[in-house]
């Protein structure tokens, strides 16, 4: 049984359907994409999932039990942790304060001790952000604020932890650290479900992708079988996967800019009136 099973899940918003008869999982120590166009349903779906959304119908299942009514709070104690497509930082508290509160409300401030201000200082030494421990968390770059929500989703030691356009706002090196500590974690045992649109690291880090269109699930395999996938191409690049796709000239028959320079177009000749 996967550690996370949303079987069935619907939303509608009245005549609208934003997820239609979804069904994703997730395994411990595996990465999972959920990938598709803008306005899929890919945040809906995940807001059912952590409890935010209710669905019309269908179920999620977590470690065998049956959460679909579970409460956001409930289902953060069970294991599930979460960061969002919009920053969601404390402010007015600094980088490690911000972690240290997700890791307060996860033991309780009676048991925080010297322990485990150590755990919080590594888990932002782990992120890359320990540099900006004392920085106020709306100074620090969009960036850099994504890491920090992602260790203080860390803080509560989630055994799934959901991820919502993660690298957004991320720079080319930071995106290659967060590929590796995604990896890292998948080792650890950490099931890991991610919304992004950077293509590059949800084909380099993934082991499994599920696509999204209009709300259903119109194609889940590995990185390979996806980029092959018709119904895929078609969703991104909208044509009809029944239409023939026309390969690109090789660029071996394409002139080049000297050739096209250097040809000498011959006119007619045109007789003068006389």
């Amino acid at each position: 049984m996967a550690l996370l099973e949303a079987s069935g899940i619907t939303v509608r918003f009245g005549g609208i359907t934003a997820v239609d008869d979804a069904s994703i999982s997730a395994e411990a120590g595996t990465i999972t994409g959920l990938i598709g166009p803008n306005g899929a349903g890919k945040t809906t779906l995940f807001n059912v999932i952590t409890g935010l959304q209710p669905p019309t119908r269908g179920k999620v299942r977590f470690r065998g039990s049956d959460i679909t009514k579970g409460s956001p709070n409930s289902r953060a104690r069970a294991g599930m942790g979460r960061t969002f497509q919009r920053l969601e930082a404390f402010g007015s508290l600094s980088v490690r304060e911000n972690v240290l509160v997700a890791r307060e409300i996860h033991l309780g401030v009676k048991l925080i001790g010297r322990k485990q201000d150590t755990m919080v200082d590594e888990l932002l030494e782990r992120v890359g952000v320990a540099r900006y421990a004392q920085q106020r968390a709306d100074s620090v770059p969009t960036g850099t604020a994504r890491l920090v929500e992602m260790a203080r989703a860390l803080a509560i030691e989630p055994k799934l932890l959901l991820l919502d356009e993660p690298s957004s706002g991320l720079d080319e090196a930071e995106t290659e650290h967060f590929g590796q500590l995604l990896r890292a974690l998948a080792l650890d045992g950490t099931a890991i479900l991610m919304v992004e649109h950077d293509m590059d690291l949800v084909m380099g880090v993934c082991d499994v992708i599920h696509v999204l269109e209009f709300g259903k699930v119109i194609a889940s395999g590995t990185p390979a079988e996806i980029r092959a996938d018709r119904k895929v191409q078609a969703a991104y690049l909208g044509f009809s996967d029944e239409e023939p796709v026309v390969p690109p000239i090789p660029a071996a028959h394409l002139p080049s800019e000297s050739e096209i320079n250097a040809t000498t177009i011959e006119l007619p000749a045109v007789e003068s009136a006389s």
